[in-house]
């Protein structure tokens, strides 16, 4: 179908600050962080473009300072859940009915205003509250979200321009429906953007939305609600709620307008909201659309031929950037018994260079993990480790959470490839190798394949031809996202979609037209611009029919 409007042009993606020393982009960030410290912040909820404050605070402080106070947010209970949901539907009609262009139009700006004044302020946020270093920062909570906006307007445009193909006489055309209720936004702490992209790609094509941030990145979801405010998202759009999950869950998934859940989280409870959903089919207007990813036990398999020193980067940034907080993070290695010495060598040089504490240092690469909980987690998992005589910690193992939550990056070698860190998430910096016989190769890829039940991202190193063939076919399903000589890491809109099969979702990749065209349902129209007026075929012996084509089919 033309439309004139029909001309967004592809995007190009953002380009990276380095904020390098003495940098514009540095100067302006180190600024900013110094005004956010002078603040402790009121944080609100946002429901029908109200600020709703409770007056039931709680604290958030930075996970590498936890004595600090760097603000408060307005805990809200299940009536906010249920007013949330209530100011979305409200404003449903007026955001399904404006014409694509303008919500567009109102994306493009959120772009705009990100790359440009929110810049410095959305990445202050982050490394405040989620324990992010500057570059980190910057190619989460800007760049990403920046290629979000932009790439998805665009994939919106590609989604309303197919059209089905009409005879003469007709005009057949399809219509990309908002679904029919709400949709609920559960996001997490690790990605500023993915927090961002989840209730604003559902919005995008025409839905309402509530959304409830993880508590550990609401200081950064609290500018992002200013941005989309600022960018002309309308009252009741997007509503914020900060409430524990059991409790926005019995509102949600026991309502009738439930119309679908955008999810980034832990597999655990997704399968749970899973079945929630499942046992409350009867309850909803029409059928949910479930979209999710959750964890991973991300993997980097070297073949004999594979270079090195590559591989040992890939492992010291795959597996370290973030502390091990991403979801794609390195998480189990396997290396080949003729280069593993070489290759761990290379990574215990890296490690041992590394610095580790507050983000407002700029030259710490590793900053803490998130929050209390995280911590003794995975110090318990480095204690029992070094209790094991089965394994080694061959660089790190240290962990102190006196001044922040900070787990020293640790490398263990294990000779069981199910040791229990071979096999369970654990997301933090803490990376297990195991060492195989390299005339293995193929049984090595058996064991990559069946060791988890996850499928999210994974890499191959090589240099032989056939070897990167037969690992991409024996690996068809271990992995969403499969990198060849390269760190399972950092997937790019517009470039990788992102997204994880098995136990680590639904595979219906982020940062793609796949992803949108969940968030629509669709409507064919077929007019016909001269009727039949006689219900006679030819086979009844009476003249022909005026289109025989017309009526066929279903």
């Amino acid at each position: 179908m033309a439309n004139a409007f029909f001309n967004v042009p592809v995007p190009i993606n953002e380009p990276v600050k380095g904020y390098a020393p003495g940098s514009k982009e540095k100067l302006e960030l180190q600024q900013q962080l110094k005004s956010l410290r002078q603040l402790e912040l009121d944080i609100p909820m946002y429901i029908g473009g109200k600020e709703v404050r409770t007056g039931k605070t709680q604290r958030i402080s930075p996970p590498h300072d936890h004595q600090r106070t760097i603000g408060h947010f307005h805990a809200g209970d299940a009536s906010h859940v249920t007013l949330a949901i209530e100011a979305a539907l409200a404003a449903r009609t007026a955001w399904a009915e404006l014409p694509w262009e303008h919500r567009a139009a109102v994306f493009l700006k959120a772009a705009d205003l990100l790359a440009g004044p929110y810049r410095a302020r959305i990445n202050a946020a982050t490394m405040l509250g989620q324990s992010k270093n500057a570059f980190q920062a910057e190619i989460d909570a800007a760049c990403e979200l920046i290629d979000f906006f932009r790439f998805n307007v665009y994939y919106m445009q590609e989604i309303y321009k197919q059209q089905p193909e009409s005879l003469p006489g007709m005009w057949n055309r399809v219509e990309h429906r908002p679904l029919e209720g709400f949709v609920f936004a559960l996001t997490p702490f690790n990605f500023t953007s993915i927090a961002g992209n989840l209730p604003s790609s559902a919005a995008m094509m025409g839905n309402v939305v509530v959304w409830k941030p993880a508590n550990t990145q609401i200081y950064s979801a609290q500018v992002l609600m200013e941005l989309f405010k600022e960018a002309g998202v309308p009252d009741g759009v997007i509503n914020l709620v900060y409430v524990d999950g059991p409790t926005a869950g019995d509102v949600i998934f026991a309502h009738r307008d439930f119309a679908g859940i955008h999810f980034t989280g832990s597999t655990g409870v997704f399968q749970n909201i899973w079945k929630t959903i499942g046992q409350n089919i009867h309850l909803y207007k029409s059928y949910p659309r479930i979209v999710g990813e959750t964890g991973g036990k991300d993997f980097i398999l070297a073949h004999h031929s594979a270079h090195p020193k590559a591989v040992a980067v890939a492992m010291s940034r795959g597996a370290f950037e973030y502390q091990g907080q991403k979801c794609s993070a390195a998480s189990r290695v396997y290396l080949p018994s003729n280069t593993a010495t070489e290759i761990l060598g290379y990574v215990k040089e890296d490690l041992a260079s590394f610095k580790m504490g507050d983000v407002e240092d700029f030259g710490n690469f590793v900053n803490a993990v998130i929050s209390e909980a995280s911590f003794d987690k995975l110090a318990k998992y480095l204690d029992d480790a070094k209790a094991d005589p089965n394994v080694e910690i061959i660089a790190g193992g240290g962990h102190d959470k006196s001044k922040g939550y900070f787990i020293e990056p640790t490398v263990i070698v294990a000779k069981d490839p199910k040791y229990v860190t071979m096999c369970e998430e654990l997301f933090g910096p803490v990376l297990t190798v195991h060492v195989y016989d390299e005339t293995k190769f193929e049984e090595t890829l058996e064991l990559v394949d069946t060791t988890s039940p996850y499928a999210l991202t994974g890499a191959v190193f090589a240099q032989d031809r056939y070897a990167i063939d037969l690992a991409s076919k024996r690996l068809m399903n271990a992995a969403g996202n499969f990198y060849i000589n390269d760190k399972p890491t950092g997937a790019v809109v517009g470039q990788q979609p992102f997204g994880g099969a098995r136990a680590s979702g639904t595979n219906d990749k982020a940062g793609s037209q796949l992803n949108l065209i969940r968030w629509v349902s669709p409507r064919a129209i077929k007019e016909t611009f001269v009727p039949v007026t006689d219900y006679r075929y030819p086979f009844l012996g009476s003249e022909p029919a005026e289109d025989l084509n017309r009526d066929k089919g279903l």
